[in-house]
């Protein structure tokens, strides 16, 4: 049963309402004047109060604002006479739910009952929807920060550093693997630096020219890379980097970079290539007894014939002795200085340097055995290299390697008619690369031949190799960061590619 309290200062009308009002299932509370009603309001609380208007001391105005003071959800029907209607009007503006006029009819009053319990009703259940919905949003918004706390925590506690940028390119997220990586603390970092400060400059360079670019299929360099930044301290450190530009509705609002930490990885290479040259260096050196034999016995033969020739004092073959012993000599300095070269742990030197005048440098050397050798010894170098950071004595020992490997592979080849050449070509990559390629059109190789030339003792030259050539070569490449790599094909000849970053100026 619901409460509802009467208030009305004749009792004839309290009690045929009340009888009315509990045939309805009320629960009647009278009272017989304004005083006293608000008196048992707030004792009772009841849901629904019928009150007469014109009643001595407190009127059912001033009973209405005070209860709807005390509660406003609570539903209050005023009863008012004929010609009352200013007042019947003020209740509503008081936010009555109703009113009614004496003599008070049944259905009349069972029609604004209704009304009361229907706005009961629809204040309970919008109440209900109300602390429905609030919790739901709580719930949402408790999963939302713990989702949030989890993606911060992943991004945080990530090995790999993460840096993501505004559009502007200032930092606003630097995790505490880009910590360890750069020596920076986050707070050195977070709202006072840009990219540039920080990524190598070609990274950096295309990464803001992304920011800016309205061309929403822009993605960024999203592809890994091996490439190197500067810590704190100056030290030049290796990375694999990924970036991408990131978007809201179609527009850039900013970036996020991937980098991993590669000096481990590094290091332990350099001790496997250590390990392996050393115990390639002690096969080599067993197996080139044979090689050493051959130049002994060119010796003696160049000691005999300039033996004979001084007996004979015949100067011509004293000549010839002599060439054979100084040919052989040469032989041995350049597989003692190979075996030094290729078994000792060296550090490029780095100097800024011209890497088309050290390509330059090979072919001259070269160009009068080509000639002898009718080969053509062609330049292709890239005018827009200028000068990097290099070894230059390192490359140009490469680079004579490779180019006196490919007249040895036009020598070897029987084809008379074709003309022989063999290119030398310089190229500038982005992010301060620099490529050198050797050609040939010479006999070429097969695949199994392909994946034997960096290993030990292997030579295409037979008794007149050793394979220490490309070994040293590619130990030199690997010390500056670099990779070697060939093409090849039986009878069309081969490709060199030598790739490297360019070291600190």
């Amino acid at each position: 049963m619901s409460k509802l309290l009467l208030i009305d200062d004749e009792e004839p009308v309290r009690k045929i309402l009340g009888l009315y009002l509990r045939s309805k299932d009320y629960e009647v509370i009278t009272a017989a004047d304004g005083k006293e009603g608000i008196e048992l309001f707030q004792q009772e609380r009841p849901l629904i109060v019928l009150t007469d208007v014109k009643m001595p001391g407190m009127d059912g105005i001033e009973v209405l604002k005070r209860i709807k003071q005390v509660s406003p959800e609570t539903e209050v029907i005023v009863i008012t006479g004929h010609g009352d209607m200013d007042l019947s009007i003020q209740s509503l503006q008081l936010d009555a739910s109703d009113f009614i006029t004496k003599p008070v009819g049944n259905e009349a009053l069972s029609v604004a009952l209704q009304r009361a319990e229907q706005r009961l009703d629809t204040r309970r259940m919008l109440k209900e929807y109300t602390n429905d919905l609030e919790n739901k949003v709580k719930e949402a918004t408790e999963e939302l920060r713990e989702r949030y706390e989890f993606e911060g925590n992943l991004i945080q506690h990530s090995i790999d550093g993460i840096i993501a940028t505004d559009k502007e390119g200032s930092i606003v997220t630097f995790n505490q693997g880009a910590e360890r990586i750069f020596g920076y603390s986050k707070g050195e970092v977070i709202g006072k630096m840009n990219i540039t400060s920080l990524y190598p400059a070609g990274i950096a360079k295309e990464i803001r020219q992304s920011l800016y670019r309205k061309d929403p299929e822009t993605q960024g360099t999203d592809a890994w890379q091996e490439t190197f930044i500067l810590g704190k301290d100056g030290q030049k450190i290796p990375v694999r980097f990924s970036g991408s530009l990131l978007y809201r509705n179609s527009d850039v609002i900013g970036s996020v970079g991937f980098l991993h930490d590669l000096r481990e990885v590094k290091r332990l290479e350099q001790e496997f290539v250590k390990v392996e040259r050393l115990a390639a260096t002690g096969q080599t050196v067993a197996g080139l007894a044979h090689c050493v034999k051959n130049i002994l016995v060119g010796l003696e033969g160049g000691v005999y014939v300039v033996d004979k020739g001084l007996e004979k004092d015949n100067m011509g073959k004293v000549g010839t002795g002599w060439d054979m012993v100084r040919r052989n000599i040469g032989r041995i300095s350049s597989l003692v200085m190979d075996l030094l070269s290729y078994s000792k742990e060296r550090e490029p030197e780095y100097e800024v340097c011209s890497p088309n005048a050290i390509a330059d440098d090979v072919c001259e050397l070269m160009d009068s055995k080509a000639k002898e050798c009718g080969i053509e010894i062609v330049r292709g170098f890239d005018p827009t290299i200028g000068e990097v950071s290099l070894d230059p004595k390192g490359i140009h020992r490469c680079l004579l390697n490779l180019v006196s490997n490919a007249i040895d592979a036009r020598m070897a080849h029987q084809n008379e008619s074709k003309e022989h050449q063999v290119q030398v070509t310089t190229k500038s990559e982005s992010h301060g690369w620099v490529t050198f390629q050797v050609s040939d059109n010479g006999c070429g190789m097969d695949e199994t031949v392909r994946k034997q030339i960096f290993t030990s003792l292997f030579s295409t030259k037979g008794s007149q190799g050793t394979g220490l050539g490309l070994l040293v070569t590619q130990k030199i490449v690997q010390e500056h960061g670099g990779s070697i790599s060939v093409d090849s094909q039986p009878g069309k000849g081969s490709t060199f590619t030598i790739r490297l970053p360019c070291g600190p100026e």
